[in-house]
């Protein structure tokens, strides 16, 4: 038996798997401008604030890459 989630990544993988490299990139930038501004109406803030906001989260808890000290 094959379960809703299985046909639909399938088809997914489909669909995608028809899309050239460039498609796939054009798609994958869409959707990450529709998320920015899912998040920035969701916090009420303007795109700047917002992708601000985002890149500060993102750097959170990041430590400096040892071998990076090391080789200098």
């Amino acid at each position: 038996m094959r379960s809703v989630a299985r046909i639909h990544r399938a088809t997914d993988a489909r669909r995608l798997g028809a899309l050239s490299p460039a498609e796939r990139v054009e798609l994958a930038l869409r959707l990450g401008d529709e998320d920015v501004e899912i998040f920035r109406s969701a916090r009420g803030l303007d795109r700047e604030d917002a992708l601000r906001l985002l890149r500060q989260t993102r750097q959170a808890g990041r430590r400096r890459c040892s071998f990076l000290d090391e080789s200098a």
